[in-house]
């Protein structure tokens, strides 16, 4: 089968396209044989073994998992003898190490139904992403309805799902974003946006009970002058630029962590797992209308070092999708 390949941490120029074996499914495992992936932030810091810090999980001098892509939607074309949930044919989405190949191996608890009014595009663009803002906003944030909810980095892959969820639990919904991409915040819902090149979110007096940041380009202490006095500060990404290429965004998680201790607000940190508990709510929210991905482009599978480079440089919105 055809994969894309890295066989050392790098620019997108060290992703190859080539022919591997076919994976071999597992007991526990189901084979999709891939209709489309997504591109994720996850992926380029991947590709370069960004922070270093992270390198020693993910291998020392080159990648342990060589095949790159996360998120992906297809059909399945075999299934392990423990499987019992699905059978060759059935439409299936799902998060899996391995996506930007004709076929992937994916335990079946991160696998789900594809969600019947979604194409294979949008589906494809839905697990991580919509997972990290399903459980940054209900499982850490607990937003309820008639909360006021910001999110900083609204118009990106995560940030458009947080939008829609945050909305489909009854907040009342601000998101921040550039100026090219006001109208799109706009269109997935939000009640309010702010265009970070024209207003600072942290200094214009508005005060929210929970504040979902995304980017990570503000401080510990800009951020919470933008919640109420109990409110919820959950830090996802970003954050760079506090702990260099060393520690990333882990600097700013521990600032996090340690100053959690001393503060009425509520400052937590979102590693966000697959599950399929996980994936069902996300299809629910997705055939209910209440969720739709938003596409920013497409590319196929050859071309993927240059939608990572897009996603990497140009700060796509929304998300980017890989045909196969």
């Amino acid at each position: 089968m055809k994969a894309i390949v890295q066989d050392r941490y790098g620019s997108p120029d060290v992703l190859e396209l080539r022919e591997v074996d076919k994976p071999v499914v597992a007991d526990h495992e189901v084979l999709v044989r891939v209709r489309t992936a997504a591109v994720n932030a996850r992926d380029w810091h991947l590709m370069r073994g960004d922070p270093y810090l992270a390198r020693l999980v993910l291998g020392f001098g080159r990648p342990k998992t060589k095949i790159r892509g996360t998120d992906f939607a297809g059909r399945v074309e075999a299934v392990g003898k423990d499987v019992n949930r699905f059978r060759p044919g059935d439409e299936v989405f799902g998060e899996a190490d391995g996506a930007f190949a004709e076929y992937v191996c994916a335990p079946d608890d991160v696998v789900e139904p594809k969600p019947a009014n979604l194409t294979f595009e949008q589906a494809a663009a839905l697990p991580l992403a919509g997972n990290t803002a399903l459980m940054g906003l209900r499982d850490l944030g607990r937003v309820q309805p008639g909360q006021k909810v910001l999110v900083n980095g609204a118009s990106g892959g995560v940030g458009t799902f947080a939008v829609q969820i945050a909305k489909a639990f009854g907040a009342e919904v601000t998101g921040v974003c550039s100026t090219r991409n006001v109208d799109l915040v706009r269109s997935v819902g939000a009640d309010h946006v702010v265009d970070y090149t024209q207003e600072d979110f942290t200094r214009n007096g508005r005060r929210y009970d929970v504040v979902l940041d995304l980017v990570g380009n503000r401080s510990l202490a800009e951020c919470r002058r933008a919640l109420t006095p109990a409110g919820t500060l959950v830090l996802s990404g970003g954050g760079v630029s506090e702990g260099g290429s060393l520690l990333g965004p882990m600097g700013l998680i521990l600032r996090g962590q340690a100053l959690s201790r001393f503060v009425s607000q509520r400052l937590l940190v979102l590693t966000a797992t697959p599950n399929k508990e996980n994936l069902a709510a996300l299809r629910e929210l997705a055939e209910s209308g209440k969720v739709t991905p938003v596409i920013d482009r497409t590319y196929p599978l050859r071309e993927v070092p240059e939608a990572i480079r897009y996603l990497e440089v140009e700060h796509a919105h929304a998300k980017v999708v890989i045909t196969v």
